[in-house]
């Protein structure tokens, strides 16, 4: 394999690592992880060969990600750096890994959730001299830093993308 396909296709793990990093520490994800998760999705398509067509479907499988994720947000299930960054991954995904994604991506995150709940409420005399961020992770009612989940659930899905196949 070329050194440019090798990274160009190293992108998109280091983008969801990054962009779980970010949410972690910040509780942000920049628009510029998830633009760049986007817009690297394309030149990696085409240096590993990925039929036009089957570039299409993973447009598609986005599109619809970006509907279910826009709900989401405004149901303020989640923020809108982890709708964001949802779609950029489900565009990389495609029809093949994104159900895939999304079973990892709940299962991470419910058992994040869980446990950050019962930090949360074991760790609260912390929270004041605690660093930052891990005060604000442990704020009892704070949020949660979801973009960990997703990276996660991405990492464990990526293997089966059609973009892996062709690799």
């Amino acid at each position: 394999m070329e050194i440019v396909v090798v990274v160009l296709v190293a992108l998109m793990p280091l983008l969801v690592i990054a962009a779980g990093l970010s949410d972690l520490l910040t509780m942000r994800i920049p628009n510029l992880i998830s633009g760049a998760l986007v817009l690297a999705f394309f030149p990696a398509a085409f240096a590993v060969g990925l039929p036009l067509e089957i570039v299409g479907l993973h447009g598609a499988v986005a599109l619809l990600a970006l509907v279910v994720s826009m709900g989401l947000f405004a149901l303020r299930v989640f923020g809108g750096g982890d709708a964001k960054l949802v779609v950029g991954v489900c565009l990389w995904l495609g029809p093949s890994a994104s159900l895939e994604f999304v079973l990892w991506t709940a299962i991470v995150g419910g058992l994040f959730s869980v446990a950050l709940i019962f930090a949360r409420r074991s760790l609260a005399p912390l929270v004041g001299i605690a660093p930052g961020w891990v005060g604000n992770l442990l704020e009892e009612k704070g949020d949660i830093p979801y973009g960990i989940a997703i990276a996660i659930g991405a990492l464990i899905a990526l293997p089966s993308s059609a973009i892996m196949a062709v690799a």
